[in-house]
């Protein structure tokens, strides 16, 4: 889905980087000329309220290990607002079944802090 993500900005015109690593938390995507992130994340990895099941085994692990991801996504957007850039955040499900209106949303924020 990251990918249909990418592709839909890049139709819309908005150009950016992937995965640059040179960016605190490895944005999926880096508008630097909107001064932007954005995180597609995953419902499993960082633990969707409506998603994520924790495996039957090793619970422990797994609780710390999602708790422990969305405490690292906090700081991660808490360094953007510092810096005065977006963090966007995106679940996977959301792109599942609201794609356009993800995209539109987007879109329409980038456009506002160009102007």
């Amino acid at each position: 889905m990251e990918i249909s993500l990418r592709k839909a900005l890049w139709a819309e015109g908005f150009r950016y980087r992937k995965n640059d690593t040179k960016y605190f938390g490895k944005p999926d995507i880096v508008l630097p000329k909107y001064k932007t992130v954005i995180f597609v994340d995953s419902c499993f990895w960082h633990g969707c309220p409506r998603h994520y099941g924790a495996p039957a085994t090793r619970k422990a692990f797994w609780e710390n290990k999602i708790m422990g991801n969305r405490k690292r996504d906090e700081e991660v957007n808490q360094h953007y607002e510092e810096l005065g850039w977006n963090a966007i955040r995106v679940w996977e499900h959301e792109l599942k079944s609201g794609f356009d209106s993800i995209i539109d949303g987007i879109a329409a924020k980038l456009s506002i802090l160009i102007n």
